[in-house]
């Protein structure tokens, strides 16, 4: 009964652990971009184009999901069985571990496609917290390496 406890408390922590790497959406400000110049470009939306924004890997998952299944594969059969077991589980584990927490981080992104009012063309990958349709005017906020579409 002790073992499952343990099992469930790891598991518990690992979920804890996951959620805590989400990232935060775009929209969001850090605190060394407040106050920072960002120079502001307008036009009119060409295209959009949902994407799957593939989140960075912490290594908590597969971590996680290694320690578990090692103690749990530890448990199976006897003898040399356990150690077998163990690296089974510990292997098997971390792979469902990292699939887990790429799958609880992945969101859904845009990529869209401005016409400037220069005549340029340019197209910014972002978070979807803000829709856009082809035809929509936005302005294009630039500064600190990273560029933003918005309404």
């Amino acid at each position: 009964m002790t073992n499952r406890k343990t099992i469930a408390a790891m598991a518990f922590m690992a979920i804890l652990a996951g959620a805590c790497a989400h990232p935060r959406g775009s929209a969001d400000y850090r605190a060394y971009e407040v106050g920072a110049e960002q120079t502001v470009r307008f036009g009119v939306v060409e295209s959009v184009r949902e994407v799957r924004i593939q989140p960075r890997q912490t290594g908590v998952g597969s971590t996680a999901g290694a320690v578990i299944g090692g103690v749990a594969g530890s448990h199976a059969g006897s003898g040399s069985g356990h150690i077998v077991g163990a690296i089974g589980g510990a292997i098997l584990g971390g792979i469902v571990g990292n699939e887990i927490e790429r799958g609880a981080n992945e969101r859904l992104g845009v990529e869209v496609t401005v016409l400037l009012d220069s005549g340029r063309y340019l197209a910014v990958v972002q978070d979807a917290d803000e829709r856009f349709r082809a035809g929509d005017r936005v302005r294009v906020l630039s500064g600190r390496g990273n560029t933003r579409v918005t309404h």
